[in-house]
């Protein structure tokens, strides 16, 4: 049994640090782009006579890096090589993600969009897992990585948050012109990227009864698909906004826009969430790391009363205690991340999500302790635009909600501990 990072990870560590030096910082310093990440970060992104959206100068800034990281074979590093990636392994992306966040804020790594020089791609699983086509896994994977395509997801409902099982939007079976299809109505809520999505995955109730797992489908909607409308974009604690409220009215998609089977959309759904969950909480554990850090530096600068702020213990032991729970959440992640790979996907669900949500939920509700200890101890500047940690805790708490809500996922882990799902219901479940 070994804890320490490997020689070989430890390189491409370097590595990405060196490229940032070179390609990405130069990046972030010209033109003024800085303003995207000082005091001004919210203003300079934030198209606010435009709904709230990303300002097109900020996403062209994001677009820019993304290239860069590309080109030197970065942006890809988790995707199947067949893609053009590197095979990048839930644990590696792990490891990359605390160490780009442990930073800072900067162009080579921005969550408020998921922006990274090491991308984040779901969707590739999701795609590799259940298209039904070799034909719809290359259009909607390459497409991606091509900018050809994007798509958004949308299982969310503004009645339904957390149990999807009671979908209200319906799908039923309609064919036109010979061709067999899905006419869909119903509405969706948060779903993320519309702005810039070539499609959405829109999940449908298309049989059973609301609570049933099964009876869900997934159709991937092309935007501008008559009557798929998005009503406004919600404003959200940190700006800019790209989550709408949309609704659906008589919208028609032949059944080649289906994805996975009939009545199981669900699954895909789940598969969706754990690749997600361990990469965030690797990525909140990383803010959180960074938070203490600055903390601990300006506790030893700052001297009120001619004596340190390091020296009190007031400011010491809340930092300790936060520092402690960093050093037990990263042996978890890794453990967890490292447990992932060593599985097939689908099982994931079944055998480890309760260690991905315990993951996740800790570290989001972390990260958002540790930005708010940062403030208090840089007092009033903590508390300025002039420093990060707003930002962090603005950012980091939507975490706490989205990609399944605290108490969702410590429903999930009490579910697994008392056995009602999961490994343990063999032997519990028979109690």
């Amino acid at each position: 049994m070994n804890f320490s990072i490997p020689d070989d990870l430890q390189a491409y560590l370097d590595e990405l640090d060196a490229f940032i030096e070179a390609e990405i910082k130069p990046l972030e310093q010209v033109d003024d782009n800085i303003r995207f990440f000082d005091h001004r970060r919210e203003h300079s992104r934030t198209d606010w006579d435009n709904q709230g959206l990303p300002r097109e100068e900020w996403e062209d800034l994001l677009k820019q890096a993304t290239r860069k990281a590309d080109a030197a074979g970065h942006w890809r590093f988790s995707a199947p090589k067949k893609y053009g990636g590197k095979d990048g392994s839930n644990l590696w992306m792990a490891v990359i993600r605390e160490h780009l966040t442990a930073k800072g804020l900067g162009l080579h790594n921005d969550l408020q969009n998921e922006h990274s020089i090491v991308g984040n791609f779901p969707f590739v699983a999701m795609f590799e897992q259940f298209a039904n086509s070799d034909e719809q896994k290359q259009e909607f994977i390459l497409g991606e990585f091509e900018g050809t395509r994007r798509t958004a997801f949308g299982l969310t409902e503004p009645d339904h948050g957390s149990d999807a099982t009671h979908m209200e939007t319906r799908a039923v079976r309609e064919t036109r012109d010979g061709v067999a299809g899905w006419l869909i109505n119903g509405r969706k809520m948060w779903i993320t990227g519309m702005h810039v999505a070539s499609h959405c995955a829109t999940f449908c109730r298309t049989s059973g009864d609301d609570g049933d797992a099964k009876g869900i489908s997934c159709l991937l909607v092309p935007t501008g698909t008559p009557g798929m409308t998005v009503d406004e974009y919600m404003w959200t604690f940190n700006m800019p906004t790209d989550h709408p409220h949309m609704t659906f009215t008589d919208v028609w998609v032949p059944d080649s826009a289906r994805l996975g089977p009939v009545d199981g959309g669900l699954s895909i759904a789940q598969s969706f969430v754990h690749q997600n969950r361990i990469r965030q909480a690797a990525s909140s554990l990383g803010a959180a790391v960074f938070c203490i850090e600055e903390s601990v530096k300006y506790a030893r600068e700052r001297k009120p009363f001619g004596q340190a702020l390091a020296k009190n213990q007031a400011i010491q032991f809340p930092l300790v205690e936060l520092k402690t729970q960093t050093e037990m959440l990263r042996l978890l992640i890794h453990k967890t991340a490292w447990e992932m790979d060593n599985m097939p996907h689908k099982e994931i669900e079944h055998q480890l999500s309760d260690r991905v949500s315990m993951c996740n939920y800790w570290a989001n509700r972390l990260c958002c302790e540790a930005a708010d200890r940062a403030m208090q101890v840089h007092g009033g500047m903590g508390y300025s635009r002039h420093k990060p940690f707003e930002h962090i805790y603005r950012h980091h708490r939507r975490y706490r909600i989205t990609e399944g809500a605290e108490e969702i996922q410590m429903r999930k882990v009490a579910a697994y501990l008392f056995g009602y799902l999961g490994p343990r219901k063999e032997t519990l479940g028979k109690i």
